[in-house]
């Protein structure tokens, strides 16, 4: 059952027009985005996800972007006491407080996409790698990676993404790193096999950083946000324009759409051959 149609009898049908169609789960934790013309019936609807959900026990509503240097977003606290959480998906475990460091249960399809195509021997780079769900379900579901680096500013994501490291088993896979990409990657001293840059606002900003330490033949995996319209555009425009200030050659491999970000709105991700 929807959300919309549990709360019918209990909203008005203006009301009810106005409930979010969707919201993300992580763990036991509900985040949802409920727009202040509902601020009396929030507390209504997070008991009705509650109802829903038996497995819920914190309901969060999102009351702003992410922004700050972390790119948190502002979360009100509904129901519950704990955002610590531990979310669980395809075998792998990752344990997170959503109010420090920032996660997303939905782009597990992603996360698999990208595991599936990483080749035995390959060192990659996770920019921006959070509590390090990417670089932990790249070392499972390819045990025969050379080793998976984790690059992340938030200290707190990063506590956690050596932890999750832990309990995941792969020590001897995934090393993480706590401070700025543009300071940290290059002093790794490694030519990287394939770059991931998964922060849809923002990452264009250090592709320069990626195209200096990505191998000849490499490949960059970019993500970039923008409206239906003209979905790829511009992210194209940008990786072939700091592609060429680089003096290297663009191949683009497969462009996608992973994640809607508002109406007609999209995170999208760009693969890419850096010749």
């Amino acid at each position: 059952m929807k959300l919309r149609d549990f709360l019918r009898k209990k909203l008005t049908d203006k009301e009810l027009k106005l409930v979010p169609r969707a919201f993300d789960i992580v763990g036991d934790v509900a985040i949802i985005e409920i727009p202040p013309e509902l601020k009396k019936r929030k507390r209504m609807i997070a008991e009705a996800l509650k109802v829903m959900h038996p497995r819920i026990k914190t309901v969060c509503n999102k009351t702003g972007e992410r922004s700050g240097d972390f790119r948190l977003p502002d979360l009100e606290l509904l129901l519950g006491k704990d955002t610590k959480t531990e979310h669980t998906e395809y075998g792998c475990r990752f344990r997170v407080d959503v109010k420090e460091a920032y996660f997303s249960g939905r782009e597990a399809v992603e996360r698999q996409r990208i595991a599936k195509q990483v080749k035995p021997g390959e060192k990659v780079l996770v920019m921006f790698s959070g509590v390090c769900p990417l670089p932990i379900t790249i070392a499972i579901f390819q045990p025969k990676v050379d080793k998976v680096y984790g690059v992340d500013l938030n200290p707190k994501a990063h506590e956690y993404a050596q932890e999750n490291i832990r309990i995941n088993r792969v020590p001897l896979k995934v090393n993480a790193y706590c401070g700025d990409v543009r300071e940290v990657c290059p002093k790794l001293g490694v030519k990287f096999d394939r770059v991931l840059m998964p922060l849809p606002k923002g990452a264009h900003e250090f592709l320069d950083v990626a195209l200096q330490v990505v191998k000849k033949n490499g490949i960059i995996h970019f993500y970039y946000w923008d409206r239906e319209d003209h979905l790829y555009t511009n992210a194209l425009k940008i990786i072939r324009k700091e592609a060429k200030k680089a003096g290297k050659k663009v191949k683009i491999l497969s462009k996608r759409k992973v994640l809607p970000y508002g109406p007609r709105v999209w995170k999208i991700c760009i693969d890419a051959k850096i010749g």
